[in-house]
This record gives structure tokens, sequence and C-alpha cells, in this order.
């Protein structure tokens, strides 16, 4: 399989009231409907989807690199919470948000703090250290979490000993077959790789930093989301919802669950045509 990618079209940074930098990068016609990308663990700005979709359509697709990764300036003890406030800073308030994997609590928190006009969730991490999930994850998530939630001082330490190179090993060798023949396409690979050498350069407190908060307790009331909502799964994703989003769907009031056969968390590029098809028209 080959899923095509292609760099950014154009690419920026915004400076924000407390003189912060966020970078942005930009895919589709300039003056196309925007669209929020909170992108993946450990990736940059620079790593999009739905190539030649987004000019068919006419969305201007718009990745940011959260604080510390990529081209955007650090924010030491940051919070979920933080980013709508830096989203509506760097001027995208009112627009649909898509969150991929760890992006997805990002994506929601800019929901439930009413930035998002609607949010759709592709492959999302979870909310794993909600008290739904205690009994059912696997010992080492686990203890992940209790980490997380009992020494966070500790667990971001632990999470700042990843490497761009550890990431890919987490991510693709024990993905299923239909995925690899996503990330392993050459032009794909290089792609991803390039994006997860931009997240850490800067070192790799950012992604630290995203992981505890991804996997702590989100500080937001799902039950509050007012605004459209879609979570997108792949039948064959066991990592990044124990229960494929069904849980995380239901504590969304009026969310639609989509699971789709034959694919894992390469989802969002196997299926970009379908899942940005849904926002052109809003």
């Amino acid at each position: 399989m080959s899923v095509k990618v292609e760099p950014p079209a154009r690419l920026g940074q915004t400076t924000l009231p407390d003189g912060r930098r966020l970078g942005w990068a930009e895919w589709g016609p300039h003056d196309g409907r925007p669209v929020l990308f909170c992108p993946g663990a450990g990736t940059s700005r620079t790593l999009g989807f739905g190539a030649g979709t987004v000019d068919r359509l006419g969305i201007r697709l718009v990745s940011l690199d959260r604080p510390g990764l990529g081209a955007s300036d650090p924010s030491p003890g940051r919070t979920l919470a933080d980013w709508p406030r830096d989203v509506r800073a760097s001027g995208l308030d009112g627009i649909p948000v898509v969150g991929f994997s760890q992006g997805a609590p990002f994506a929601l928190a800019c929901a439930a703090a009413g930035v998002a006009s609607r949010v759709t969730i592709v492959s999302g991490s979870d909310e794993v250290a909600a008290p739904e999930f205690r009994d059912g994850l696997p010992p080492e998530l686990r203890g992940l979490v209790d980490s997380v939630t009992g020494d966070p001082v500790a667990a971001e330490e632990f999470f700042s000993r990843f490497t761009p190179d550890a990431l890919w090993d987490m991510i693709v060798p024990g993905s299923p077959p239909e995925d690899r023949a996503v990330y392993e396409d050459p032009a794909f690979e290089r792609a991803y790789r390039r994006a997860m050498a931009e997240a850490f350069q800067q070192g790799p407190a950012g992604y630290a930093r995203d992981t505890l908060l991804a996997m702590g307790r989100w500080p937001f009331d799902l039950g509050r989301v007012t605004v459209p909502a879609e979570l997108w799964y792949g039948e064959l994703d066991h990592g990044h919802s124990p229960d494929q989003g069904a849980t995380l769907a239901g504590r969304i009031p009026g969310a639609r669950r989509h699971l789709v056969a034959g694919v894992g968390g390469a989802l969002l590029w196997t299926h970009a045509e379908v899942i940005l098809g849904g926002l052109a028209g809003e």
C-alpha cells in the first residue's frame, strides 16, 4: 500500500501575547476553510494528512507544534487546559479540530473550552487514568498510569528518556501488517521519521510533558462538550483505547463512533478523504 504524504504548502510561527512562538504548517488553499490538526505523539507540524484531498475540498489544514516540540517555544508546567488558550491566542478560535492519537486530549480540551466548532478524533488516545478502565488495563500500562497519577515527576523523567528511534520502535514493529504497510512505505517512513526528529529537536521535554498530560486525568468534563463530535477507530487498533473508543464516545453527548474494518491506527492516512469530507461542508 502507498499512502501519499506531501510537505506543507506553508510554514511559519505565530507570536502569542506572552511572547512565546507557536510553529505552524498549512496544506490546501490559503483561503480555504480552516481546520486545526492536533498531531500525534512526538511528531511535528510537518506530518499532515489528506494530500490532494484538502485542495479538492477547499480545506486549509493547519497543524500546530505543541509547546516544546518542533518550532514552538517551551511552556514549563503547562496543562491540557493551557492548550485551548494557546489555540485561541493564535487566531484559530471557532473552527473544526481534528485530534490524532496523543493529539486527541488536546483536541477534546479545545472542544470542552468552546474553542472548537466541532471535534473529530482519529485513533485517539483514551483517558486511560479514568476509573472506567482501572481493572481492565494490561499490567504494564496500569503501572505507567499509576506512576503518572502517583508520582508525576518521576513519570515525566521516565518519558524524557525517549528518542525518535525509541518512539518509532514502540509504534511500528508491533502494529498490524495493515498499518505497517503504511508506516514502512519508503516515502511515508521518511516523512514520519523527519517529523519525529523535528519534534525532538529541542530535546525530549515537550514529548514527555505531552505524554504525562495525555496519560493522567484530563482536567475537563467530557459531558459538557456541546459541539458535534465524531470518533474514528480502526477495528485492528488495540493500542490507542482499551475499547476502541466505545467508552470515550459514551462520555461525550451525541458523539458518533465509527469502527472501520481492515485497518488499525493508520486510519488517519488510509481514510483521510472520508474523515475530511465530513468537515468540508460545515
